[in-house]
């Protein structure tokens, strides 16, 4: 004889299972890798938690690859000599700057993050980007840079090298490729003005909006 036992330990797992969805559907709308529906309202609110979790979320690409990374390919990271020390605190200084410039254009210009897999809804061409296209990216390695003379670390400075490769890599087989699909002649036009590495004393204008 059912005595609704069973049906009810259904509808305990049934509610476990529903609550487990929208838990995963949350992180996957703050984290930016689902789009929500257009008829979902979010109260401002909520709307600034979830961009304010989006951009903490994309700091974990940096943190892996000028924190983790070093520390896990170094293992003496002991200084030994002051003169490097010295130095390469100053790059790092300059790294770390022209990240925070470069995160703060993402956010007030472009509307996104740093991640590629929340980026920047509109094609920003202004600040540093006026005098290079992947100014982040030089931060972060002027930062590896800086940590490599710090600590005396060849490790870090092959790790630098490799980084600057791999970037070079994604940004020619995918990144560019899709901006132009994204931005049309606004992204060509910027690309044939502005250069991938090297920096432009003179400050691109050509398309600011």
């Amino acid at each position: 004889m059912d005595n609704g036992f069973g049906s009810e330990t259904a509808k305990i797992i049934h509610m476990e299972q529903v609550a487990c969805f929208k838990t995963c559907y949350e992180l996957l709308l703050i984290s930016g890798l689902l789009k929500k529906p257009g008829y979902l309202a979010f109260s401002p609110r909520i709307i600034r938690m979830t961009f304010f979790l989006k951009q903490l979320i994309s700091l974990i690409l940096p943190v892996i690859v000028l924190i983790i990374i070093p520390w896990w390919i170094e293992p003496d990271l002991t200084v030994h000599h002051t003169a490097g020390l010295i130095f390469g605190f100053f790059l790092i200084i300059i790294g770390l700057s022209i990240m925070i410039w470069t995160i703060s254009t993402f956010i007030l210009i472009g509307k996104g993050t740093l991640a590629p897999w929340s980026p920047t809804k509109k094609l920003v061409v202004v600040g540093i980007y006026c005098h290079v296209r992947n100014p982040m990216i030089m931060g972060v390695m002027t930062v590896l840079a800086g940590e490599a003379l710090a600590v005396s670390s060849l490790n870090i400075l092959i790790w630098t090298v490799l980084f600057f490769f791999i970037n070079t890599i994604y940004f020619i087989v995918y990144e560019e490729p899709d901006l132009e699909k994204k931005f049309g002649e606004d992204y060509r036009e910027y690309k044939r003005n502005v250069y991938r590495w090297i920096p432009k004393l003179k400050p691109y204008r050509g398309i600011q909006k």
